[in-house]
C-alpha cells in the first residue's frame, strides 16, 4: 500500500468516526434517555471502523494465508483479554513465522 493511499484511508476513517460521534450532538439537544439508542450510538464508530479496516487486513502481507493466520492469532489473543500491544506483537510474530513456513 502506498503512503498516499494509507494517508487517505486514515483521514477518511477519522472523518467518518468524527461525523458519527458529532451527528447525535448536532441533532439531539436533550439527553438521550433510551438505553438502546445510547448503546447503538456508542458502538457505531467501532463497527464502522472495523468494517473499513477489516478487508484490508487480508491484503496487508501480500499472502492471504499469512494474513489469515495473523488475524486468527490477533482475535484469539484479544478474546483472551490481552493488551493491545500484546495482541499486535503476537499477530506480527505469527505472520513472520507463517511467512517462513508458507
Amino acid at each position: 500500500m502506498k503512503l498516499g493511499e494509507m494517508t487517505l484511508m486514515i483521514l477518511v476513517m477519522a472523518a467518518v468516526t468524527y461525523l458519527i460521534r458529532m451527528i447525535p450532538f448536532a441533532f439531539f439537544r436533550k439527553k438521550i434517555k433510551s438505553v438502546y439508542l445510547r448503546s447503538v450510538l456508542f458502538y457505531i464508530p467501532y463497527a464502522v471502523l472495523s468494517a473499513m479496516t477489516f478487508p484490508y487486513i487480508f491484503y496487508s502481507t501480500g499472502n492471504f494465508w499469512t494474513a489469515l493466520i495473523g488475524t486468527a492469532v490477533a482475535i484469539t489473543a484479544a478474546a483472551c483479554k490481552r493488551s493491545l500491544l500484546t495482541v499486535a506483537i503476537c499477530a506480527c510474530l505469527a505472520v513472520l513465522i507463517a511467512g517462513f513456513i508458507i
